[in-house]
């Protein structure tokens, strides 16, 4: 156990997914056969040593709530620590919805002030990358600084009109920061995870709240670095990383996660990722069905054919189905004789027999939760 605490900002870029957002929040979007996006760092989280997390929701959070349940899967759910929500609530300065996450971090301050950890290391939820905030907060011990933040050399997190970009000098001191620029100016892609020492987030919180400001990378860390006032060091993150800005960008992530080099990059071998189980049947591949290159989870029933596609548990392909390059949610239903391509079916969807759903790479077609097609 770790003197340091986490807090998991559960994002407000709910629209960017659309519909896989329509009614979750961007930390619960299933990915990989059986995961959700929360489940990455909340167990870098637990594998860091860290007991105490505190995750702030936003909206549309009853199905991240029903997945992390009370924390049990993940060993969070002692008496004095574990896992904490951080719902918002209404009252004079705040109507429910935070405007950034400043708001949010003000709102909880109760819960900062609670805890007793040295250190805070706090990260959002929509970009899918593999973390040791142990070994960040080793570095920002070891460099002195006041803020160390996360950041990639990955040139697939660039994007343009996206994302937040830093600058790292020779000693470590990060020098330039922007946000959302049109065209990205700088080298590095900040992961928006960050290590502070507690009491100062406190400080810092308090004090520019009582200026007006909300947001904290606009508001706070970019003010900091030009100004100098905090040293911010920079501590990089190997592996890959995805930014889920786009319905487009999650599809491409779920494909190249089919490659088993690719996944190592979010599934460190020392490293488990876990989740909510869920008691399934071993999947049953009847006679004459046919699966290549796919990821396929527990308690699946493959009746036909299944190419370079993610089956998440409880899916059913029927008899003279055609799957291929497609993502099939929790509990889906294909129906015999129908055929997809290019597609992403969300949780107890159905396709019709002998329906037929037929996109493009570039444009795969997604399929409502709950809809029949």
């Amino acid at each position: 156990m770790k003197n340091i605490m986490g807090i998991i900002y559960t994002a407000d870029r709910a629209n960017q997914l659309k519909e896989l957002t329509a009614d979750r929040a961007v930390a619960a979007v299933p990915v990989c056969g059986r995961y959700r996006l929360i489940d990455f760092p909340l167990s870098a989280m637990v594998d860091s040593g860290i007991r105490n997390v505190g995750v702030i929701t936003q909206k549309n959070y009853n199905s991240l709530m029903d997945h992390l349940g009370s924390g049990r899967e993940w060993d969070l759910h002692g008496k004095r620590a574990g896992l904490v929500f951080l719902p918002p609530f209404t009252n004079n300065d705040n109507v429910g919805v935070y405007t950034g996450f400043l708001d949010a971090l003000h709102a909880n301050l109760h819960y900062l002030r609670r805890s007793k950890e040295r250190y805070v290391v706090s990260t959002d939820t929509h970009m899918l990358f593999a973390a040791r905030f142990d070994a960040m907060v080793d570095a920002h011990e070891a460099s002195g600084a006041d803020i160390t933040l996360m950041y990639t050399r990955d040139p697939g997190a660039r994007r343009n009109g996206y994302g937040r970009y830093i600058q790292v000098e020779e000693d470590g001191r990060v020098s330039a920061l922007e946000s959302d620029p049109t065209i990205p100016h700088l080298p590095y892609t900040y992961l928006e995870a960050f290590c502070i020492r507690r009491e100062l987030l406190i400080q810092v919180v308090d004090e520019t709240v009582s200026k007006g400001y909300h947001h904290l990378t606009r508001d706070v860390l970019m003010d900091a670095i030009r100004e100098r006032t905090l040293k911010v060091c920079g501590y990089e993150n190997p592996g890959r990383a995805w930014p889920m800005d786009s319905v487009q960008s999650y599809f491409n992530c779920s494909m190249e996660l089919l490659d088993q080099e690719t996944r190592k990059d979010i599934f460190p071998a020392d490293r488990p990722v876990l989740t909510k189980l869920r008691d399934e049947m071993p999947t049953r591949h009847a006679s004459g069905a046919k699966v290549k290159n796919s990821l396929i989870a527990d308690g699946c029933v493959i009746e036909g054919t299944v190419e370079n596609s993610i089956l998440f548990r409880g899916v059913h392909v029927g008899k003279g189905a055609v799957v291929r390059n497609c993502i099939i949610m929790q509990d889906g239903d294909v129906m015999d004789g129908a055929e997809l391509q290019y597609c992403i079916m969300d949780k107890q969807a159905t396709v019709s027999e002998n329906g037929r759903l037929l996109a493009t790479q570039n444009y795969p077609v997604v399929v409502a939760k709950n809809y029949t097609v």
